[in-house]
């Protein structure tokens, strides 16, 4: 049998399209961005990956290889009730897990909060980092704050099999290191793997660009250019950690490396990201919401100096890396993402995606399909008032990247391929009625 590839996801958090160097960013964010630019160098860069609205539904997009329209992970919702990705769903850490990888996640999950739905009872052997998001380290900091009525946040431990632990609170010093820490315990674990000669999963989504968005104390002042260059400098050093790690331990070539985002830029000032020359941020249906950096390496097998504006969403990666690990879909249930794989590796130059819907929580708000773009709720900026639209607005995204000019008078031929999708996609829904936001464990959906 031929061996499996070790796989290393690093997933930034709300790292706009155009903050780093090899998107146009770098040094015009203050910031160079060079171990991150080499690496989508050595393989391939996309130009049209695309995501979620936001955090929660990104990552259940990637762990389940479906709309969160689907799963019921929509959204967070307070500590403590039924929040992430529910039971019932196999994750992406379970199917390769039971291809005999060891896999560990270290950082942020967001996809459950509580036993039964941690990261180490969804088919990571173990992990360190935060359950929920990276803002809440500023509870204990913020006037009035009372733990009796919000817990206190927690960075958190846990092992498969046994139950999780809080390892210290998640405040801002701690915010500060976090990201540290993860890459020291992320490196440890590759040794620990590579040493067994085992295969593994090493899952590391990281908390930066996240608000706030501040350094670890090595890199504050860094750049000159304030904090959050700061902390793009240090998520490009982290990053090179790890990648050094790999080389240290020649693994590169059995090594499968991804690098991408979960959400377009931060919207909150003074931590407002860039998405370079698309309009939005995270929280919208527009191209900055949607598309996100996305680079992968395998050498060999992946092409270097690849570049591609080619269609994939992040449920693709479900598919792909379960087909990379040999490992049999889900069969009793609508799986969105589609086999990226012989695309990934030059084996064909088109994608095997022509486009996707895009729901905002349980609201359908967009379609691409190819270079086209129609919405049919218009919200360009997080909460300024969704807009439904009596006529869609359609875009052509390679002459009107900024989606300023309607053409769905001149061109309304393109809306025809796009209503179909929606068509298709809910009369799925009828057939596979989603699952609830606050399904119990024991719900077992229908369809």
């Amino acid at each position: 049998m031929a061996r499996l590839p070790s796989i290393v996801l690093i997933l930034a958090d709300n790292l706009g399209w155009g903050e780093l160097g090899c998107y146009g960013g770098g040094a015009l964010r203050g910031a160079p961005t060079p171990r991150i630019d080499r690496l989508a160098s050595e393989g391939l860069r996309l130009l049209n990956f695309n995501v979620e609205s936001d955090c929660v539904p990104t990552r259940s997009a990637l762990m389940t290889g479906r709309h969160p329209i689907r799963t019921g992970a929509m959204q967070s919702v307070p500590a403590g009730l039924p929040q992430g990705i529910h039971p019932w769903e196999i994750t992406l850490a379970q199917l390769l897990s039971a291809q005999g990888y060891a896999t560990a996640i270290y950082g942020k999950w967001h996809l459950g909060d509580r036993e039964g739905r941690y990261p180490k009872d969804r088919g990571f052997d173990e992990w360190y980092g935060i359950p929920r998001t990276t803002n809440e380290s500023m509870f204990t900091s913020s006037a009035g704050y009372d733990p009796e009525v919000v817990p206190l946040p927690h960075i958190m431990e846990g092992r498969k099999g046994e139950p999780a632990r809080n390892v210290k609170v998640y405040d801002l010093e701690a915010r500060r290191q976090i990201d540290a820490e993860l890459t020291t315990r992320t490196k440890e674990f590759m040794r620990r793997q590579a040493k067994a000669g085992k295969p593994f999963f090493a899952y590391v989504p990281i908390t930066q660009l996240h608000y706030p968005t501040i350094p670890h104390p090595d890199f504050a002042g860094k750049t000159g250019a304030g904090d959050f260059a700061d902390a793009l400098a240090e998520m490009d050093y982290r990053v090179g950690e790890i990648l050094d790690e790999i080389n240290a331990l020649d693994i590169a070539a059995d090594t499968i490396v991804i690098f991408a985002s979960d959400n377009g830029p931060e919207f909150r000032r003074p931590w407002r990201g860039t998405a370079g020359p698309w309009t939005g941020t995270y929280h919208t249906a527009m191209e900055g919401g949607l598309r996100a950096p996305f680079m992968i390496r395998w050498p060999e097998r992946v092409p270097a100096s690849r570049v591609s504006n080619e269609i994939v969403h992040v449920a693709d990666l479900y598919t792909t890396l379960a087909r990379v690990a040999g490992a049999p879909l889900p069969g009793d249930r609508p799986i969105d993402g589609v086999d990226q794989l012989d695309f990934f590796l030059g084996a064909q130059e088109k994608s095997n995606r022509q486009g996707f819907v895009y729901y905002i929580k349980n609201e359908l708000r967009a379609v691409k399909w190819r270079n086209w773009k129609m919405h049919l709720i218009w919200e360009p900026e997080p909460n300024s008032g969704p807009n439904h639209l009596e006529a869609p607005y359609l875009f052509n995204l390679l002459q009107d990247p900024k989606e300023e000019t309607d053409v769905h008078t001149s061109a309304s031929w393109a809306r025809t391929p796009m209503r179909r999708m929606i068509h298709e996609f809910e009369q799925s829904l009828k057939a596979h009625p989603p699952i609830p936001p606050d399904a119990p464990d024991e719900y077992v959906p229908k369809g």
